[in-house]
């Protein structure tokens, strides 16, 4: 290979050798890195982004409300209309693949414009359709939007952040994916499936008209060479009146350093100096599918009809626990850290999953225990009659641990689990191989969703309780993952975390 092996070392040195501001700057600007508070321009290139979030969260969840009224009027069967719910997933993996190849080539800021159009066009597709073969067409259209949404929109909010608030700001959009999921699964009880896939056409619009107004990351404008345009983004994100030096220094350093190297292709990332950062980055996004969050979210009314539960309580419930914890997730995230609240949420979702298996495996026992000794012999009757009688007391109360468990294994996971492998993702990866790194750890995370939610009914018949004990051992191996592996990347530029971690 013709790549530079860029040294540690030397990575570290030019980092440390940023300008010193002049006196008048001292005494009339503000550092930008000691600076806490956000400005309005951050916060609208934050708010535009993450409406690309809202899109995302709106096509997971239109397909549990509608599915009645879309079966019923273009009279799909049980089988076309599964196609239609899974080839989203499919579409969702295609621009995972082409997702880092595509926002390095034409921007972080035309990626989203892009697919704003591609999730625009399949969301017209789906609300006029009149045959299923459109239906899926527009279905997995909007699937590939979601594809490049999935990567683009923490890297570019990652990028367009200082240190001390990006952990909190890449956060929002897990938290704007569970609001577009949540909200969808409520206006659908209300509305008819078509004006529902209407409205998923205005986030979509929103942000095409927003991109008009925010600056492309600086990260970005440097790794192309617009130094100028660099410096006037990063003046813009931070103030007027902020003093950009030595930022706008250490990523020109870290760049140029980068330019020693070529662009990472896809199996250059299997190189040795590469190894704990594809590991880190590929194990977080496979413990977090295989742990079982889709199963849950795309099955959680099946699952409490099977405990014994009200599955619209259960859902509705899961929705007041889901939004709140994903909310307060981000506001720790730059107090506590990354790590602490990955641990304490993969601590929890092993919690969550170990209840609903026990409220599973207690349902079992106490129909085949209780069958057993009323089949016994007269002399024991008694004794069978008062384990009887305990075992219905175990049985009556297994719904509402099944409902205890779901509800803290989705507030769990909202509060680490579901956002902070994303801010990782889009912390830990050099610019020169952001583009491969994140299309692979997109690409595996969306095929571990599609490997879940397809498997998860038959694995359910085939024992349910053992289906949970699965996810909460996996789950149970996440924190291990966590405290052996994962970088503690609050508080550190960018450029700070790759050289130490890289």
């Amino acid at each position: 290979m013709s790549q530079d092996v860029i040294e540690e070392g030397e990575l570290s040195n030019s980092l440390l050798l940023k300008r010193q501001p002049r006196e008048d700057e001292q005494t009339t600007k503000t550092p930008a890195s000691s600076s806490s508070s956000p400005t309005s321009v951050l916060l609208l290139s934050t708010l535009v982004a993450v409406c690309g979030s809202y899109v995302f969260g709106s096509a997971v969840g239109y397909s549990s409300p509608v599915q009645s009224g879309i079966m019923s009027e273009l009279s799909l069967s049980v089988a076309e209309y599964s196609l239609f719910g899974s080839i989203l997933t499919i579409g969702a993996m295609v621009g995972a693949i082409m997702s880092g190849r595509i926002a390095d080539h034409i921007g972080r800021k035309a990626t989203m414009g892009l697919s704003d159009i591609f999730c625009l066009i399949g969301w017209i597709a789906i609300a006029f359709s009149k045959v299923s073969w459109l239906l899926d067409v527009g279905r997995l259209l909007v699937g590939y939007g979601m594809g490049l949404l999935s990567y683009v929109v923490p890297v570019y909010i990652a990028e367009i952040t200082p240190k001390d608030l990006r952990g909190g700001f890449t956060t929002v959009h897990q938290l704007m994916i569970c609001c577009g999921v949540s909200l969808t699964y409520l206006m659908g009880a209300f509305l008819n499936w078509r004006i529902l896939a209407l409205i998923g056409i205005l986030p979509c619009l929103v942000q095409l008209l927003g991109l008009f107004l925010i600056s492309e990351s600086p990260r970005y404008l440097a790794k192309i060479g617009k130094g100028k345009d660099c410096e006037s983004a990063l003046l813009r994100l931070r103030g007027e009146n902020s003093d950009i030096s030595d930022e706008a220094t250490e990523i020109r350093d870290y760049t140029e350093m980068l330019k020693r190297t070529s662009e990472a292709g896809i199996f250059e990332l299997f190189r040795w100096n590469y190894t704990h950062l594809l590991v880190v980055g590929v194990g977080l996004m496979v413990l977090q599918q295989f742990g079982g969050v889709n199963a849950i979210a795309f099955y959680a009314s099946a699952i409490f009809i099977s405990a014994g539960f009200s599955g619209s309580i259960g859902m509705i419930a899961m929705v007041i626990v889901q939004i709140p914890m994903t909310a307060l997730g981000a506001l720790l995230m730059d107090k506590s850290g990354r790590r602490p609240l990955l641990l304490i949420s993969a601590a929890g979702t092993c919690f969550g999953c170990l209840l609903v298996a026990l409220s599973f495996l207690l349902q079992v026992l106490a129909s085949t225990e209780s069958a057993h000794l009323l089949n016994h012999d007269l002399m024991f009757l008694t004794i069978a009659f008062y384990h009887v009688q305990d075992l219905r007391h175990w049985k009556e109360v297994t719904p509402f641990s099944a409902l205890a468990g779901v509800l803290i294994y989705t507030g769990s996971f909202s509060l680490g689990m579901g956002g902070i492998p994303w801010v990782i993702m889009s912390e830990i990866f050099p610019i020169n191989m952001k583009g491969s790194a994140g299309s692979l750890v997109t690409l595996v995370s969306w095929l571990g969703s599609w490997i879940v939610s397809y498997a998860f009914n038959f694995l359910m018949k085939w024992n349910s309780s053992g289906t949970f004990f699965i996810f909460s051992s996996i789950c149970g191996l996440t924190v291990a993952f966590v405290w052996k592996l994962v970088p503690e990347t609050k508080g550190r530029t960018l450029e700070e975390i790759q050289s130490i971690h890289g």
